[in-house]
């Protein structure tokens, strides 16, 4: 229990989705993946962090208001340098993904929507925790991380899909 209360992991899911789109097996295979990716990347001192399950519409609206792109995007990392009230842990902060995005993606490439959307949530809290893929070298590490944390969640070869800029 003590473990439980050290890694807050809190998945929502945006209530416009219908029920459908997002099952219960989903939530725990994602809540999974980010706890392991939390502990691969040592988070400091046991952080905390959201994810956000939406639709294009929505972040596409984030995308044009945060970054200045206006096109939908997979997947959008929102940082914090907050402490969590409740539990006193840092957050690392939110991840928001797209569902409709990670579907027509998975389908693709050829793999489950689980693995879809676990690449996209490791993606996510590799940028929360300040890796970035602008250079060569920052890619090469974000990418080798990336297919740690994905092969030991259970998703090895998963590739992040380069032209979405993620």
């Amino acid at each position: 229990m003590r473990e439980a209360r050290r890694r807050m992991t809190t998945i929502l899911i945006d209530p416009s989705l219908p029920t459908a789109a997002f099952p219960a097996p989903l939530r725990a295979s994602l809540d999974k993946t980010i706890r392991l990716a939390l502990e691969h990347i040592q988070a400091p001192g046991q952080a905390g962090v959201s994810i956000v399950i939406s639709d294009d519409p929505q972040l596409q609206a984030l995308n044009r208001q945060f970054l200045g792109v206006d096109a939908p995007t997979d997947v959008l990392s929102f940082p914090s340098e907050e402490v969590d009230p409740d539990t006193g842990l840092p957050y690392l902060g939110d991840i928001l993904i797209s569902v409709a995005r990670a579907r027509v993606q998975a389908e693709a490439a050829g793999h489950s929507l689980e693995a879809e959307l676990s690449l996209l949530a490791v993606h996510g809290l590799l940028h929360l925790a300040g890796h970035d893929h602008a250079d060569e070298q920052g890619k090469n590490i974000m990418w080798a991380l990336q297919a740690q944390i994905l092969d030991q969640a259970g998703f090895p070869s998963l590739k992040y899909p380069e032209d979405t800029g993620g």
